[in-house]
């Protein structure tokens, strides 16, 4: 490169740090009033941070205890996990003519392999946990990685972000899941160390260069960089090929021979707008390390919480944030209950004027122990002043601000495990589903983080798993699993089934509700209860009530009860399954009379194998004999060499009998004896 280019270089990637800076300073001025409220919430809700600084120093000047009585944490636990007992489920769904529902099928367990390969569960209640407690979203990530240290295959997994706060979003977009999302920072402070290994070559620049005052919730040593994802528009051309299918331009370009061996000619194009999207390392002043991404969404994935848009400003709200002044209220009255009880023991002596004896020990009565206090022979005993108890008013008012912080955050005693008014079952349920109600804004927030991150997925599957690839995929149970591989069919008699990924469009679901465990479950025991209800009904679905059991041996027991079912039942005619026990017994007897037919083959074998032995015995008598008239007139030499002969003979053939060209003459053997 010469000095033109370099400087050309050098003015490119100054231009596209500027740019990138641009952006994410406009993020962080977006963000800020989000961050702090989210922090001040998490501190509020979860640490019990919920006395200021200034009243604490107050308090403790006076002697009055400061009390804290934090209810959050239970409320948050109560969201988090509902959702953990109700795990949404991402299902794909054929769209067009090209994609199949048994394709689906298939792309549905690779999505719950990979769900389950990389404990896509921790990253989920993660998020959303984030987004309960703070209010600013929680956030999932999808990557890929190298499936083993000896291949070049790659898996998807999906990724916990630890630090919310490590992430800024798109500060323009206005989707609830990130898909307009066109660029995302990622700000990580790493060690010296760890960066000098990374890129030996950079030079020790942080990105945050300027002012750090925002930034202090990392407080360790090292370099600051970026991870900066950026998705831009790109054209590409579309090709209608003569037989209907639709290709890249750059495909059909790169297999024309192919194509026009076949007869298929191009017919038609069209430019179109896709995207790209490419992932930048960066600090303040260069790229440390640029990486293309083969999906058309950036791979980070948010789950807010409570969205309120006023004049055009995003603010996102968590659980807590308007039942914060009702838990200051809650602890003032407590920790004022708590200051006139402990205040007791101080009440005041009354006494008549030169009654007391030793003033300094009276003095001192309500804050030491004494055996005894003494006071003058003949006057009246000196009299503490009687405790009135806790003002009613002061309980009342503690009473009301715990009911005010369930009322505004929508979640009732049943909800959370307390005793109310409700008596019966349906009361009970009934005030629970009005508190699921309350709070269900935030599972469904993670019900939409979810359907983007199965979107991402979908889009990513056919450059990650390609034709050829051997696969994994788990049942709805996520326990039975199998291995499929792609672009081929199982079997050779069945061609029907190829699986392709790249092949079709699959838009994704989610669906919200109890997992298929408890479903199972559940529908075991309605069914038992139903069996009670109506006995005449049991033995008709006492398979299907086994097979719904956890019971080691569940699936055998319900082919045996399925077995004692009746025709009517099971839906079969009686004629055809009369002739499929005929056809059973027909082939059982079959396969007798093959049984007995190779017993006799063996027989037969055998008995002709004893022929064979018998004729070789009597050829190696034979040439014995023969060997013991020729011997006579040999020399020793001769016979010598003719044993050397035989017995090279035996090791090269199993045969014990030796063949025509095989046999030693006489005379030659004696003519090799002259010529040594």
């Amino acid at each position: 490169m010469d000095y033109e280019e370099e400087k050309d270089s050098d003015d490119d990637q100054e231009k596209f740090i500027a740019e990138a800076r641009e952006k994410f300073l406009l993020a962080v001025e977006k963000e800020k009033d989000n961050r702090e409220l989210a922090l001040e919430d998490i501190k509020f809700g979860l640490l019990g941070e919920q006395w200021s600084a200034e009243d604490i120093e107050a308090r403790r000047r006076e002697g009055k205890p400061t009390l804290t009585i934090n209810k959050f944490p239970a409320h948050i636990r109560q969201v988090v996990n509902d959702a953990r007992q109700n795990k949404p489920t991402i299902r794909a769904r054929p769209v067009d003519d090209y994609s199949d529902p048994e394709t689906a099928e298939i792309l549905n367990g690779l999505i719950r392999n990979i769900e389950v390969s990389s404990n896509a569960d921790v990253a989920f209640d993660t998020a959303l946990t984030h987004a309960v407690a703070g209010g600013y979203p929680g956030y999932i990530r999808i990557n890929t990685q190298y499936a083993d240290d000896e291949s070049f295959d790659q898996d998807i997994v999906i990724e916990r972000v630890n630090n919310q706060f490590s992430i800024y979003g798109d500060p323009y977009a206005t989707s609830a899941d990130g898909s307009d999302w066109n660029c995302c920072f990622v700000v990580d402070r790493i060690t010296l160390d760890e960066y000098k290994e990374r890129f030996p070559k950079a030079e020790e620049n942080d990105w945050i260069a300027d002012d750090k005052s925002d930034y202090e919730w990392i407080n360790d040593d090292g370099v600051w960089i970026a991870e900066y994802w950026k998705r831009e528009d790109v054209d590409k051309t579309l090709c209608l090929l003569s037989d209907g299918d639709v290709v890249d331009e750059e495909v059909y370009n790169d297999n024309i021979e192919m194509f026009e061996a076949l007869g298929i000619t191009k017919t038609d194009s069209r430019v179109v707008k896709s995207k790209k999207v490419t992932q930048y390392i960066i600090n303040s002043k260069e790229i440390l390390e640029e990486n293309e991404w083969s999906g058309r969404y950036i791979p980070i994935v948010p789950c807010y919480g409570e969205e309120v848009n006023i004049e055009n400003k995003r603010i996102f709200k968590s659980l807590i944030r308007d039942s914060k002044d009702s838990a200051r209220m809650l602890n003032f009255w407590r920790s004022t209950a708590t200051e006139l009880v402990s205040s007791q023991a101080k009440a005041p002596f009354i006494a008549e004027e030169d009654t007391l004896v030793d003033l300094q020990k009276w003095a001192t009565a309500n804050t030491k122990n004494y055996a005894y206090l003494e006071y003058k022979k003949g006057r009246p005993a000196p009299q503490r002043q009687p405790f009135a108890g806790v003002p009613a008013g002061v309980l009342q008012e503690a009473i009301n601000s715990s009911d005010d912080i369930r009322a505004t955050m929508g979640m009732f005693g049943a909800s959370i495990g307390e005793q109310d008014n409700a008596v019966s079952g349906r009361a009970i349920i009934a005030r629970q589903r009005e508190s699921d109600t309350g709070t269900f804004h935030f599972i469904d927030n993670q019900a939409r983080m979810l359907r983007q991150a199965g979107v991402i997925i979908v889009d990513l599957i056919p450059h990650v798993y390609p034709k050829g690839r051997v696969i994994r995929i788990l049942g709805e149970d996520k326990k039975e699993s199998e291995n499929i591989k792609l672009g081929q069919p199982k079997s050779e008699e069945d061609i029907s089934n190829i699986y392709d990924f790249s092949v079709g469009k699959y838009d994704v679901v989610v669906e919200v509700g109890p997992g298929y465990t408890t479903k199972r479950q559940e529908a075991a025991q309605q069914m038992i209860e139903f069996s009670r209800v109506n006995p005449a009904a049991s033995g008709l679905i006492s398979d299907l009530i086994a097979k719904n059991l956890d019971w080691p041996g569940a699936d055998e027991i319900a082919e045996r009860f399925k077995a004692m079912l009746p025709p009517q039942v099971t839906g079969e005619d009686p004629q055809v399954q009369a002739l499929q026990q005929q056809l059973q017994q027909v082939q059982q007897q079959a396969q007798q009379a093959m049984q007995q037919l190779q017993q006799q083959l063996e027989q037969v074998s055998q008995d002709k194998q004893i022929d064979v032995e018998k004729v070789k015995i009597d050829a190696y008598n034979a040439e014995t004999n023969r060997l013991k008239t020729v011997s006579t007139s040999m020399t020793p030499e001769q016979i010598q060499m003719m044993v050397i002969q035989t017995i090279q003979n035996l090791m090269q053939t199993p045969d014990i009998t030796p063949g025509q060209d095989q046999q030693i003459q006489p005379e030659m053997a004696q003519q090799e004896v002259l010529q040594q």
